[in-house]
């Protein structure tokens, strides 16, 4: 409904009672630290954004109960879809860039927050509920799907996985080469069948002399 449009951006600023908002002021203050602390280029874009995109869909998602299909009336509050946004930002991110640093943001991410992904699925699926849950999936799912989308759009922004020059192919180094041909001639020895610890101590050789 069209009235409902001011939802979209004071609703996040709504909670039903202190515990409510501590359930959310909580992983929002964790998950905001870590946004701005390892996505600085985009992380006002990723809040804005995700606040505003995650308020449009559970607006545009019509209120059915989903175990009876009836049409329910309900005002949707608090600032859960919010920390899907985030959450679920973080995760993706930094597994889309595969970024050593990033990937322990998402393994962080999972370990404390990994159970939300049970919130974007109606509650009524898990339990029976004598009357609808006040839970809204709705704004978990939406969350998390805008969360996924940003990642995804903002993956070639800041920082990205190093690649060293060895892993281009064709590489090719003379002054490698050289040593290496060096190291032949000068212990032939060390070319006979050898036990795997000898020729890890070949290839520690040619790293001092690599580095002299």
């Amino acid at each position: 409904m069209p009235e409902g449009l001011l939802g979209i951006i004071t609703s996040p600023l709504l909670h039903g009672n202190m515990d409510h908002i501590v359930g959310n002021s909580i992983p929002i203050a964790v998950l905001m630290f870590l946004l701005y602390q390892f996505y600085p280029l985009v992380a006002n874009k990723v809040f804005i954004i995700g606040w505003l995109a995650t308020g449009f869909l559970v607006w545009l998602l019509p209120p059915i109960d989903i175990m009876t299909g009836d049409y329910l009336y309900t005002c949707t509050i608090g600032a859960s879809g919010v920390v899907y946004v985030l959450a679920f930002f973080l995760f993706f991110s930094g597994v889309f860039k595969w970024n050593v640093k990033l990937l322990t943001i998402s393994l962080l991410v999972v370990l404390y927050y990994g159970s939300l992904v049970w919130g974007m699925l109606p509650e009524e699926l898990f339990s029976n509920l004598q009357e609808p849950s006040k839970i809204s999936w709705q704004a978990h799912l939406a969350g998390a799907v805008v969360g996924i989308i940003l990642a995804l759009l903002f993956k070639k922004v800041g920082e990205k996985k190093k690649k060293y020059i060895w892993e281009f192919p064709n590489y090719y180094s003379e002054k490698d080469d050289k040593l290496w041909q060096e190291y032949k001639e000068n212990h032939p020895d060390d070319f006979l069948e050898l036990p795997y610890k000898k020729k890890d101590d070949i290839w520690d050789r040619l790293d001092e002399l690599r580095g002299k």
